[in-house]
């Protein structure tokens, strides 16, 4: 029985490693990485590269993300108990997992995938650590718009890696997903609102307002809708992808706009939130299936 101890607490050890590279993150950016590369036409072997390097990169930048962090994780909920915060990994050793991690995965892309594709791993590295994490979260509302261009990079990644070329479709890609982000984002903080708050970071609901952030939330969803247009346009995707996106879509507007008048704000924003993602999924999985 004292010889399972050191097995289990190395077990709990290394899961708190895995936790810092916030591993569901890297799932969903790292299936947009394979939607971006089926939709080139990329090879098995192209994308499969692609998947392992960006999300060794990804994994990096999380992990950064959360040193960067951790002064403002302690004075959450939901965050207090990271590794970082109580103590479990030290600063000095997520800094080098973290950077490790980065080297690695462009070290990948660029001898088994491409140098531009790695470029384009290392400028979403690049804004989502140094940019929106480091720069404008703890000092700006444009944090979360800024923070767009990282979350886009995904998609971009695995096109580049399939064909070879940033075109007008990787742009497209990269505005689906830079779209999507904000008001997917405001409605998680509009519920989170108290928390941000007494974490001191500055997002649109805590300075501004819900109002305000509820109303900057239709833009970017009514922008969704020419994009999705032009990815048809330039035959893309086919009318099964533009038809089904845009009802998607529309039911998210419909969603958006009865926040105005919600009777139970956070049960509305907690269901903005979960619909977006429902948005993201069927999109995604309506662009891979009529890729054309």
């Amino acid at each position: 029985m004292m010889g399972q101890l050191p097995v289990v607490a190395q077990s709990v050890g290394v899961m708190r490693y895995v936790s810092l590279a916030k591993p569901r993150m890297v799932l969903i950016n790292v299936l947009m990485v394979v939607v971006g590369g089926l939709v080139a036409h990329g090879s098995f072997v192209s994308i499969l590269w692609a998947v392992v390097g960006s999300a060794c990169v990804i994994a990096g930048a999380c992990v950064s993300n959360n040193v960067l962090d951790r002064t403002y994780d302690v004075r959450m909920v939901r965050t207090m108990k990271r590794a970082l915060p109580v103590g479990d990994v030290t600063v000095r050793a997520a800094v080098v997992y973290g950077t490790v991690l980065a080297v690695v995965g462009i070290g990948v892309l660029v001898l088994a995938v491409s140098v531009l594709t790695a470029i384009v791993a290392a400028i979403g590295f690049v804004a989502y650590v140094f940019v929106y994490t480091a720069w404008l979260k703890p000092r700006s509302t444009w944090s979360t718009s800024v923070g767009g261009i990282a979350g886009a990079i995904p998609p971009v990644i695995g096109y580049t890696a399939g064909a070879q070329v940033i075109d007008g479709v990787a742009w497209l890609l990269f505005a689906l997903l830079f779209l999507w982000q904000p008001p997917h984002f405001w409605a998680l903080a509009i519920y989170k609102r108290d928390e941000y708050a007494q974490a001191q970071y500055p997002l649109l609901p805590v300075v501004k307002g819900v109002l305000r952030t509820k109303i900057q939330m239709i833009p970017y969803v009514l922008a969704l809708f020419p994009v999705v247009y032009a990815i048809a346009h330039v035959q893309a995707a086919g009318m099964v992808f533009f038809i089904g996106a845009w009802v998607l879509i529309g039911v998210w507007l419909v969603l958006c706009v009865r926040g105005f008048f919600a009777q139970d704000e956070l049960r509305w924003a907690v269901g903005a939130f979960r619909f977006s993602l429902i948005v993201l999924v069927g999109v995604a999985a309506l662009l891979v299936a009529d890729t054309v």
